[in-house]
This record gives C-alpha cells, sequence and structure tokens, in this order.
C-alpha cells in the first residue's frame, strides 16, 4: 500500500476521500468537527506540494437522493477556517459543471465535492460512477478509515481508474496503531468490549480470543453470558439464540488461560426514563421486572483493578446506556480506568469515543479512532476493502 508520502502530487489534481460525515444541529451547524480535524495534516502535506485538492466524502443517509439538509456545505465553511483558506462548495460531485470547476482549479486550489450519497451508485460501487469520479483527479488518496469496511465506488472502484492510488495519513495511522496493538502487544494485553449484542461482536470476541489475555465484559451484551451461566437478569436485553454461543466462548477462554470479567453488580431500573427509581443491586439480585442499565460500582472498581497492569488495552463499546446520566458512571467510570492506566491505549467503535470525549478524557488516550465498523473489522480479523483496494 503506498502512502501519499510515496507520490508525486505536486502541481496534480488529488481526489481525497474522507469522512465528514459529521454531527448537525437544527441549524446546520455542526457539533462536532473532529473528524475534520484528523484529515487536516494530509490535506496541509498535499497544499505544502502545491496540489489541487479535489474532496469527497458522504453524510449521512440520503438513500440516492438529493436531501438538502445532508449538504456538505456546513463543512466548506468549517473547513475552509480550518485550513484558513478558501473552501469552494461543487454542486454536484460529477457531472459538466463539476468537471468545469476541477478544469479551472489552480495550484493551492480546495474543492469540496457535494455529498456522494446523493447519488445511488456510490453504495452499490457502480463501476461508471467510480471512473466519472476518477476522471476527476491524476491521484487518488484514501484517507477515509471510517468507510472502508464498506465496498462503496469513492472507496473500492474507484481504484481501477485513478491513475495511481495511495493512502493518507489518517489511514496510515489508524493501521499503524492497530497493528503495532494485535501483532505484537505488550502484555497483558486486555480487550475491553461493550455495546447492546453479543451478536455484533461475535466476529471480535472469537477473533480476539487469538490476541487478548484479559477480557472486560461490560454493557447489554453482558446479559448475555449472565444468562448463559445461569442467572436471572430480569427483563434486561438478553439475546436468547446465543446463550450457548456465550457458553462456547467462555469455554474456549478458560482453556487458553484468558481471564474472563463480567459484571457483579448492576444499576437497575424498571424502564429507561430516567425519573423512575433506580437501584444498585448485586447480579443474583436483579428483580424480576427490571431492567440492566449501566455496571455497578463494584464491578467498575473490580474493572479498575483488572486494568490497573495492562500493558496494551483495546475498548470497543460503552458499558451503559452513558446517553442517559443516571446510567453513565460505569462507562465513565471505564473512561477513568483506560486514562489513568500506564497502557497503550486504543479505543474506537460504538460510542467509546463519544464516551471518552463525555468524560473529557481524549487527551490521556493513546488513540481515539474515526471509525466504528471499520475498528469493528479489524477486531474481526478481517481486511478491510478500501485498504485490499489500494494494493
Amino acid at each position: 500500500m503506498k502512502t501519499i508520502k510515496e507520490v508525486d502530487i505536486k502541481g496534480k489534481r488529488v481526489f481525497f476521500r474522507v469522512d465528514f460525515n459529521v454531527p448537525l444541529d437544527d441549524y446546520q451547524n455542526i457539533t462536532d468537527d473532529s473528524r475534520i480535524r484528523a484529515v487536516l495534516p494530509t490535506l496541509k502535506y498535499a497544499l505544502d506540494h502545491r496540489a489541487k485538492l479535489i474532496i469527497g466524502s458522504h453524510l449521512g443517509r440520503p438513500k440516492g437522493k438529493v436531501v438538502p439538509k445532508m449538504s456538505l456545505s456546513p463543512v466548506a465553511k468549517r473547513l475552509g477556517r480550518l485550513l484558513e483558506k478558501e473552501v469552494k462548495m461543487a454542486p454536484d460531485c460529477i457531472g459538466a459543471d463539476v468537471d468545469k470547476m476541477v478544469s479551472q482549479m489552480k495550484e493551492d486550489d480546495v474543492l469540496l465535492l457535494e455529498n456522494l450519497r446523493f447519488h445511488p451508485e456510490e453504495e452499490k460501487n457502480e463501476d461508471a460512477f467510480a471512473k466519472a469520479l476518477a476522471g476527476l483527479c491524476d491521484v487518488y488518496v484514501n484517507d477515509a478509515f471510517a468507510v472502508s469496511h464498506r465496498i462503496n465506488a469513492s472507496v473500492a472502484a474507484i481504484t481501477k481508474y485513478a491513475p495511481v492510488s495511495s493512502a493518507g495519513f489518517l489511514m496510515q495511522k489508524e493501521l499503524d496503531y492497530f497493528k503495532k496493538a494485535m501483532a505484537d502487544p505488550q502484555r497483558p494485553f486486555v480487550a475491553v468490549i461493550g455495546g447492546a449484542k453479543v451478536s455484533g461482536k461475535l466476529g471480535a470476541l472469537e477473533n480476539m480470543l487469538r490476541h487478548v489475555d484479559k477480557f472486560v465484559i461490560g454493557g447489554a451484551m453482558a446479559n448475555t453470558f449472565l444468562k448463559s451461566m445461569g442467572y436471572a437478569v430480569g427483563k434486561s436485553l438478553v439475546e436468547d439464540d446465543l446463550l450457548d454461543t456465550a457458553r462456547e466462548i467462555m469455554k474456549k477462554a478458560a482453556e487458553k488461560g484468558i481471564k474472563f470479567y463480567l459484571p457483579v453488580d448492576a444499576v437497575v431500573a424498571s424502564n429507561s426514563d430516567t425519573k423512575t427509581e433506580i437501584k444498585k443491586v448485586t447480579i443474583q439480585e436483579i428483580p424480576p421486572d427490571w431492567m440492566v442499565m449501566d455496571i455497578g460500582p463494584a464491578t467498575s472498581l473490580l474493572y479498575s483493578e483488572v486494568l490497573y497492569d495492562a500493558k496494551t488495552i483495546i475498548w470497543n463499546g460503552p458499558m451503559g446506556v452513558f446517553e442517559k446520566d443516571a446510567f453513565s458512571r460505569g462507562s465513565l467510570a471505564m473512561v477513568e480506568s483506560v486514562a489513568n492506566s500506564y497502557a497503550l491505549t486504543i479505543v474506537g467503535g460504538g460510542d467509546t469515543d463519544v464516551v471518552v470525549n463525555k468524560a473529557g478524557e481524549s487527551e490521556r488516550i493513546s488513540y481515539i479512532s474515526t471509525g466504528g465498523g471499520a475498528f469493528l473489522a479489524l477486531l474481526e480479523g478481517k481486511t478491510l476493502p478500501g485498504v485490499a483496494a489500494l494494493g
């Protein structure tokens, strides 16, 4: 896989596939521009080398239709401020008008294309659409790790038609950090896995059995493991069809000498309304008509002890319904434990980055991945289509 540093981009038209899928409020204001800031090193490198920057991204899920509130116009304004230069906004991502704007570009010019997903061909990975995008450039750079698990035209098929394809600095950084953790980790190596469902993390759990020394399980997915051990978990979210699978995972972990930690207490409520009564109970005492909403304080203390001597930590998925303050303490306590460790700490996917930012501890995490699905795909041991396409 070539990187942008290995390619001659001076004076060239360079197409950057990035992930500017940023959150917007009701007034089209960007509420978090971290995804834009993440690719600034790559874009500034290109500007320093007098390239012509053509930038493509998606925003939201317009499902192949033009949805004005999903326009990238707000991104063009924010990017312009961050780069401290004019960023022109194209009316589309392909077509005569776009071709004309590209033909008139000078060195150092920056052009942001309109939402790639306004065209259904993008998510269908259609060759004709990919060829039209590739026709805009002399060099293609994929710096969109977060969408590189998807077989989209601007991620996969475009590399068949672009004269030269390479990876940007963010892509390279994501892969390097992950390789550092998985290929030759300092030990003990601990995987903290949370979130709602075992089914969504099954591939990751099975693959990580080949790498880690300890598993720490939280979130609603812990309920499935607990029920598989015979605990009554009330009306908590459980995947009953995966009880045997959960037992098998724990059996394999035991056979390999991998420590497997589950919650010992929980924060429970009769429903998700924070105005309802909330209790802290041991796992053995979950009321029949109540639901587990978060790990309890004893579990937070236990998990802190587990992480104390860790040298490598990978964390994917919150410990509870962190969006609601009443059920956020377990996830915030996990942030503190991870941040306070002396380990290489890599966080990503499943809203885990949101939890870290909510706790104000992002500066004390070694690396926060920009990818959710892509991060999980790597945890599963898969090769990302967007990476494979770069050769």
